[in-house]
């Protein structure tokens, strides 16, 4: 597919997200781009959810991802439904009741000044590495597909992908997003059941055929009891997933500003049951593409490429398969990493606007000033780093994101349970200390378990590991 066809494509696409955002984004106020004038329809939310959720990474490396760890995935999506059902049963009756715009509120009036700063800060933090990964992936692949070879810089292809961003959230927001992630999602799912046809029939059979294949292949083993020192190991997953789901979700801005925006907290809970469901037929529609991919390069020869991202790009726009199949993976990409993207920056935008500007008491005027000057300096603090991502990434991006989830975001697992679970007070300013200390500790664990532990590594559960360590520490810090 040449260059001009692609570019041609996404103006397309990007058209059809500038009209929806100039509808949805008219007469905007404050409360529409923070949380949608809390009047977003229950359904639209969670189905719009599950692209947030899913994002270019899932998209690119989940199916790479198959070829060393089969659907061992699937225990940590089993994992989810766990924690989904505490974010609807605890978090966020928690967050309606308190009527929150930013979540991290609420640690400042639990646990005091220090704590909620510390709180906004690591998720300021996790969220713009988190977002800078993913459009990292997304602009890698608009930059070999279009752009290097016109001999434009990677740089430029980065700054006209948040430039795009950009222009559909800074008016609308919340209000937006909603609606274009309605589309992404749909756009994203397409290009994974027309991959699938498609390698069903260059394969000579039928989705049923496919199916037959994935099912009989190693690639389709999904529990894991054998090993617990294995990172696979079922319980070790499973209880990372339910972690991971809490912290990623109930304890993120981007994702539980969204169910803020629902009309009240029975609709807000429907929403996080709904999209908890979809998640599992998602990810096993994700898995066995990438089961399909695997026997596709078998035997038709394939290279496998070194890194286990490449292998989706290769097969869908190198020509093995149709040229339709070029022209969906292309936009099932944009979609998938703009649908986790937008929110992102949104999400961003609120809580250093919220949190850290502490705009409370202001005008409307003057905290829509402040907010539209926040959300261009959210975007090119993203921009840096994707530029840095550029010259030092060398693992996959999925990997790498929860292993800097699971360092950025158990501090914030700790606070919260300390905060949940217990009546104490602490002293306020020694919490910065714990939260830095508790991920130091998870570091060197994790760089030394098997040599310290029989052999024992650390996988996503490093997570529920950095929680302990930061709960432990605030209750070392308590107050008489």
């Amino acid at each position: 597919m040449s260059a001009i066809t692609i570019l041609l494509i996404i103006a397309c696409y990007f058209l059809v997200i500038l009209v929806i955002s100039q509808v949805t984004g008219k007469n905007a106020d404050n409360s529409a781009f923070f949380l949608g004038s809390r009047k977003s329809p229950w359904y639209i939310v969670a189905y719009g959810m599950i692209g947030s959720s899913i994002s270019g990474v899932t998209f690119i490396s989940v199916p790479g991802w198959v070829g060393d760890s089969q659907f061992s995935y699937m225990q940590m999506v089993a994992g989810y439904l766990a924690g989904y059902f505490i974010i609807a049963n605890v978090l966020l009756p928690l967050y309606y009741r308190l009527q929150l715009t930013s979540i991290y509120t609420y640690l400042h009036s639990r646990l005091g000044f220090w704590s909620y700063k510390t709180g906004a800060t690591f998720f300021l933090i996790s969220r713009i590495i988190g977002t800078a990964f993913r459009l990292y992936l997304m602009a890698s692949v608009l930059h070999l597909s279009v752009f290097s070879q016109w001999g434009i810089p990677f740089w430029v292809t980065v700054v006209l992908t948040l430039s795009l961003i950009w222009l559909y959230t800074f008016r609308g927001g919340i209000r937006t997003i909603i609606w274009t992630d309605t589309l992404q999602t749909t756009f994203m799912l397409l290009a994974v059941i027309i991959s699938l046809v498609f390698i069903s029939r260059v394969m000579e059979t039928d989705l049923a055929g496919l199916l037959g294949y994935v099912k009989e292949s190693d690639y389709s083993r999904i529990f894991f009891f054998d090993d617990w020192n294995d990172e696979k190991y079922f319980f070790k997953q499973f209880l990372s997933g339910a972690f991971i789901a809490i912290v990623m979700t109930g304890l993120d801005q981007d994702m539980m500003q969204k169910n803020l925006s629902c009309r009240n907290l029975r609709e807000a809970k429907k929403n996080v049951y709904l999209l908890s469901l979809s998640l599992v037929p998602v990810n096993l529609l994700f898995l066995g593409l990438g089961a399909a991919l695997y026997i596709f390069a078998y035997q038709h020869a394939v290279p496998i490429p070194e890194r286990s991202d490449d292998l989706f790009p290769l097969i869908a726009t190198q020509g093995y398969l149709w040229r339709t199949v070029s022209v969906f993976f292309i936009v099932g990409l944009v979609a998938a990493a703009y649908s986790s993207a937008d929110g992102s920056l949104t999400a961003l935008t609120t809580s250093f606007t919220v949190d850290i500007l502490n705009t409370q008491g202001r005008s409307e005027d003057k905290i829509m000033a402040i907010r539209k000057r926040v959300h261009i300096a959210i975007t090119l603090v993203v921009l840096m780093v994707i530029l840095i991502f550029r010259i030092v990434n060398n693992q996959s991006v999925i990997s790498a994101i929860f292993t800097v989830a699971g360092y950025t975001y158990g501090p914030l697992l700790g606070l919260y349970a300390f905060g949940l679970f217990t009546r104490w007070q602490v002293r306020d300013r020694w919490v910065p200390l714990i939260a830095i200390i508790s991920p130091v500790i998870c570091f060197i664990l994790s760089s030394f378990s098997e040599q310290w532990l029989n052999g024992y590594r650390f996988g996503f559960e490093l997570l529920v590991l950095n929680g302990l360590i930061t709960f432990l520490g605030m209750i070392l810090i308590k107050r008489r």
